[in-house]
């Protein structure tokens, strides 16, 4: 019975690690197409833009562009939009230090939990698995934050240049919120799922291996292919 028993025991863990392998090498990517995103977010001057506006005649044209957190770009005779800000500098425009700061701050913990995937070759990964996914919630915090105080900074002569006199708090007057702006709020849902899955696996690598499987056996295992 006793060598039955290690025998289902071995199959057990065999089927374990194929499966913990497949859903992490999968987290991985999607951690990896993240960190990317959030260089996108940071980056493009298009987290508010212009509505398309009915010109009638009787005074000088709405300019049409789109504003980030370091650049106002407005739309010119060339193809290119003139966009003036601090972009090479990485200075972000004065109103929207405080959000821009915060986008920095998740980008570096997102790139941190990257950089801590070669971990895996050296740590326990339930270890690894944890501080990745602290590192993704921290991400998702600072990211959310910025969302929230990005429209309550829209009262600025930057805001009022290009969407009119009309605009106040979370009211942005002609303007929109265009494309980085969501999937800033969409890097906030995918921090949350990818660091829930990360807890997940973290978890169940201390729940379901065997004690003596919970060293660099098993870590050899789920990266070794």
């Amino acid at each position: 019975m006793q060598p039955h028993t290690s025998e289902v025991a071995r199959l057990y863990q065999t089927e374990f690690v194929r499966s913990a392998r497949a859903v992490g090498v999968l987290w991985a990517i999607c951690t990896l197409c993240f960190a990317v995103i959030e260089v996108v977010i940071l980056v493009q001057p298009s987290w508010v833009g212009t509505r398309e506006l009915h010109y009638r005649g009787g005074g000088p044209p709405p300019q049409a562009g789109t504003l980030g957190l370091f650049e106002v770009c407005v739309e010119s005779d060339w193809p290119v939009p003139e966009c003036r800000g601090s972009l090479h500098t990485l200075t972000p425009l004065p109103a929207f230090q405080s959000p821009a700061v915060l986008v920095c701050m998740s980008l570096t913990m997102v790139w941190a939990s990257v950089g801590c995937l070669s971990l895996f070759r050296f740590c326990n990964a339930a270890t690894v698995y944890k501080i990745c996914a602290w590192l993704q919630l921290t991400a998702g915090f600072c990211l959310a934050l910025a969302c929230v105080l990005f429209p309550d900074s829209w009262e600025c002569a930057e805001m009022r240049a290009l969407c009119g006199e009309g605009v106040s708090s979370f009211s942005p007057g002609n303007c929109s919120i265009h494309w980085a702006f969501v999937l800033a709020i969409l890097g906030v849902l995918d921090a949350g799922i990818l660091a829930t899955l990360a807890f997940v696996l973290g978890n169940r690598q201390d729940a379901l291996l065997p004690d003596d499987a919970k060293d660099g056996e098993v870590t050899g295992l789920l990266l070794s292919a």
